[in-house]
C-alpha cells in the first residue's frame, strides 16, 4: 500500500447514503439507491490523499477500492469531482448509489475541487476554461488532468483507464474531463450538467433571473467552504415581495459582496462574463465516449443535457455520444424512479425507471469502455415516454422519423387546435392584466428556502397546476377531450405574438396534460406540466443588448420550452397556459423598462395589460413534433 495514503478499512456498511445536495449531491446524485431491493455489500478500502496540482495547490480526495484489489486484475478508476464535500464517501455510499458498478469492481475516486471543503486554493463558480500558457493558468480541465496523472502513478494495480461521472455541478466537472482530455480518460457521463448558467441552467432562463435559487445557492457555495443550507422562517414569496428587488434582498441578507452576487447585480445581461462560463462553445469535437443523462422534470439543469448532446453530435463520427432522458427531477435517476411528486401532486410511472436506467445504460456503458465487456447496446438515445410509460429508443434526438412537424394554435374563446386561424389580422386570443404587486406563484405556498426544511423545491414541476389556473391574470387555451392519443416528442417551441401596454414584459408558457375528471384516485382533473419556460421580453432581439418594448406594439417572441416525450391519452385535454410572472423563483419584471431590473425602483413596477393574438397574421402557437 502506498504510504502517502491514509488508510482505513471499513469492515461493515455504515448505512449512510450520499444525500442530495444543491445542484446534484455530494457524489453520484440525489437519493441514490434508496428504495431498491437489498444489495450484497462489497467491502471496500478507504484512503485519503492530498493531490498536488501544477501550481502547487493540493486537492483533497477520497479513494475507495475493493478489498484485496492491490493484486490480481488491474482495475479502472471511476471519478467524481465535486464542490459538495467528499468526506461521506464510504463503502456504504458506493454500494448504495452504484450497486452494479460497485459489485463489478472499480477504484472510486471522489475529489473536493479548489477552495471547497478540505481542498486548498480559491473556489470560482463554474470556473471558465482558460488558455494554458503557464503553470498558473488553471481551470477544471487542468485540475482533472493533474489529478489523473497522480492517480495513475500513485494508486497501485490500476488499469490506466479512467471514467468520470457526476450530477449537476459534478456533471459540469465530468464534461471538463472530456475537454482537452487526458489520454487515460476512456468514458465520461455528464448528468444534468451545469452548461450555460445564463441561457438555461440554474441562474437565468432566457434572461429572466432565478431569484430565489441564485439567492440561496450563491450563499451556500460562496459564503463558506462547506454547505450549510439557507433557511427562512418567512415565506420567501413575502420576503422577496417585501424587499422589492434583488439588490434590496441581497443587502438584507448581507450577501451583496459575494463574487457571483456582485455579477448578478451589475451584469444581468448576457455579458462576456457569462459567455466565458458557457461550456457548449468548447464542444467542437468528441474526445471520449460520452453518456449524457437528464430528466424531463429537472428543476435545476434540464437545459444542459440536451444542449451538450446537440453540440457534440455533429462531431460524432465514431458514434460515441449517447443520451438517456427519463421521468426524473434533478438526479432522480439515482433512486428507484417509480414515482415523482409530493402532497401537491404525484405521478406514477409504473416501473422503477431509475433502477432500469442504471442497470440497462449506465453500468453497461462504463463496463464497455473501461473493461471491454459486452452489454451496452444503445445506438443513440433512450427516452422514457410518459403518458404511455414505456422506454423508447431513437437513432437521433429529436427523432428523425416517426413524427411530423405540427403547430398547436392558441385561438379565441380559450381554445387550442391544430388548424391555423383565418380570422382578421388583429384577432385577440386572450388578454389579462399582470400586476407586479400580486405576482403568480411558481409553486404552492408557503414557499420555503430552496433547500430549506420541508421545501418542495425538488418536485415543484409536477405540482398540480390547478392551484393557479383559475387566476384572472393569465390565459388558458385548451382542446376538447381528445378522441385519440397524441404523442409529442422532441423540442417544443413557443411562438408568441403579443403586446403589452408597458415597455417590458415576461412571458411564461406551459404545456399541460389535463387528466379527465373520472381519472382514478388523485389524478382526477390533474393538470400536469409537460414542458414550460420563461422569456424576458427585453431580450427579444439580443441577449447581450436589451431593448425596451414599444407599448401596444405586437411583437413576436420565440423560445424553446425544452424537449418532451409524452403521450396525451385519449380522453385527456391538451392545455397551454400563458402568464407574466413566476414568483419568486423568477424576479418580478417591473413591466416598465429600466436599465437594470436588479435595482429597479419601487415606482417602476406597474400593472399592465398583456394581449395575446391568434390570427392569420399573428398566429400564436406551439411548434411540436407529433404523432397522432
Amino acid at each position: 500500500m502506498n504510504l502517502r495514503l491514509r488508510v482505513s478499512v471499513l469492515a461493515v456498511a455504515l448505512g449512510v447514503a450520499l444525500g442530495g445536495m444543491a445542484c446534484g449531491g455530494a457524489a453520484f446524485g440525489q437519493g441514490a439507491g434508496r428504495g431498491g431491493a437489498a444489495q450484497e455489500v462489497v467491502p471496500y478500502v478507504r484512503t485519503e490523499a492530498m493531490i498536488p496540482m501544477r501550481d502547487g495547490v493540493k486537492l483533497h480526495a477520497v479513494i475507495l477500492r475493493p478489498v484485496g484489489s492491490e493484486t490480481g486484475e488491474p482495475l479502472p478508476f471511476l471519478m467524481t469531482r465535486t464542490p459538495y464535500g467528499v468526506d461521506d464517501s464510504t463503502q456504504s455510499s458506493v454500494n448504495r448509489s452504484k450497486p452494479e458498478l460497485a459489485a463489478s469492481g472499480y477504484i472510486f475516486v471522489f475529489e473536493d475541487i479548489r477552495g471547497r471543503y478540505k481542498s486548498e486554493g480559491q473556489f470560482v463558480m463554474n470556473r471558465p476554461i482558460v488558455a494554458h500558457k503557464t503553470k498558473k493558468d488553471v481551470d477544471e480541465t487542468t485540475d482533472t488532468r493533474d489529478t489523473i496523472d497522480w492517480l495513475l502513478k500513485n494508486v497501485p494495480n490500476n488499469s490506466q483507464k479512467v471514467g468520470v461521472l457526476g450530477v449537476s455541478y459534478p456533471g459540469f466537472l465530468a464534461m471538463m474531463a472530456g475537454i482537452d482530455a487526458h489520454p487515460a480518460v476512456k468514458a465520461i457521463s455528464p448528468q444534468a450538467p451545469m452548461t450555460d448558467i445564463w441561457m438555461g441552467d440554474d441562474f437565468f432562463h432566457n434572461g429572466a433571473f432565478r431569484e430565489t435559487y441564485g439567492f440561496d445557492y450563491v450563499q451556500q457555495l460562496e459564503g463558506q467552504k462547506t454547505d450549510v443550507r439557507v433557511e427562512s422562517k418567512e415565506d420567501t414569496f413575502d420576503y422577496f415581495l417585501r424587499n422589492g428587488n434583488f439588490a434590496n434582498a441581497a443587502a438584507e441578507a448581507k450577501m451583496s459582496d459575494l463574487p457571483t452576487a456582485k455579477i448578478f447585480l451589475t451584469q444581468p445581461a448576457f455579458t462576456k462574463f457569462w459567455q466565458d462560463m458557457a461550456v457548449e462553445k468548447h464542444l467542437t469535437k468528441v474526445e471520449v465516449p460520452t453518456l449524457e443523462v437528464g430528466g424531463y422534470w429537472d428543476q435545476e439543469d434540464m437545459w444542459g443535457t440536451q444542449a451538450e448532446y446537440a453540440a457534440l453530435k455533429p462531431h460524432d463520427s465514431k458514434h460515441e455520444v449517447f443520451m438517456v432522458l427519463g421521468p426524473w427531477n434533478h438526479g432522480g435517476w439515482g433512486g428507484p424512479g417509480s414515482t415523482l411528486g409530493s402532497n401537491f401532486g404525484m405521478v406514477n410511472f409504473g416501473e422503477p425507471t431509475g433502477t432500469e436506467y442504471r442497470k440497462t445504460y449506465e453500468a453497461p456503458f462504463f463496463e464497455k469502455y473501461l473493461k471491454g465487456k459486452p452489454g451496452f447496446d444503445l445506438v443513440d438515445v433512450a427516452s422514457f415516454r410518459t403518458g404511455l410509460n414505456q422506454w423508447e429508443r431513437y437513432d437521433a434526438w429529436p427523432p428523425a422519423t416517426g413524427f411530423k412537424p405540427e403547430r398547436l394554435y392558441w385561438l379565441p374563446e380559450q381554445t387550442l387546435g391544430f388548424t391555423a386561424p383565418d380570422g382578421k389580422y388583429d384577432t385577440v386570443a386572450a388578454a389579462y392584466v399582470a400586476d407586479p404587486a400580486d405576482p403568480v406563484p411558481y409553486r404552492n405556498r408557503p414557499i420555503q428556502a430552496t433547500y430549506g426544511t420541508g421545501s418542495k423545491w425538488r418536485t415543484w414541476l409536477v405540482e398540480d397546476q390547478r392551484f393557479v389556473s383559475g387566476r384572472k391574470d393569465l390565459a388558458n387555451f385548451s382542446t376538447a377531450p381528445l378522441d385519440h392519443d397524441v404523442t409529442v416528442t422532441g423540442d417544443v417551441m413557443a411562438d408568441l405574438f403579443a403586446a403589452t401596454t408597458g415597455s417590458d414584459a415576461d412571458w411564461v408558457v406551459k404545456l399541460i396534460d389535463v387528466y379527465p375528471d373520472d381519472a382514478p384516485g388523485n389524478m382526477a382533473g390533474y393538470q400536469l406540466m409537460i414542458v414550460d419556460e420563461i422569456f424576458r421580453g427585453r431580450y427579444r432581439k439580443s441577449f447581450e443588448h436589451p431593448e425596451a418594448l414599444k407599448p401596444s406594439e405586437v411583437n413576436e417572441f420565440k423560445w424553446s420550452l425544452h424537449g418532451a416525450d409524452h403521450t396525451f391519452l385519449k380522453g385527456h385535454k391538451i392545455m397551454v397556459e400563458v402568464q407574466s410572472s413566476w414568483f419568486p423563483l423568477y424576479d418580478r419584471n417591473p413591466q416598465t423598462f429600466v436599465p437594470n431590473i436588479m435595482t429597479a425602483p419601487k415606482d417602476a413596477y406597474k400593472a399592465e395589460t398583456m394581449t395575446i393574438y391568434g390570427s392569420a397574421k399573428y398566429p400564436s402557437h406551439l411548434e411540436i413534433e407529433a404523432a397522432q
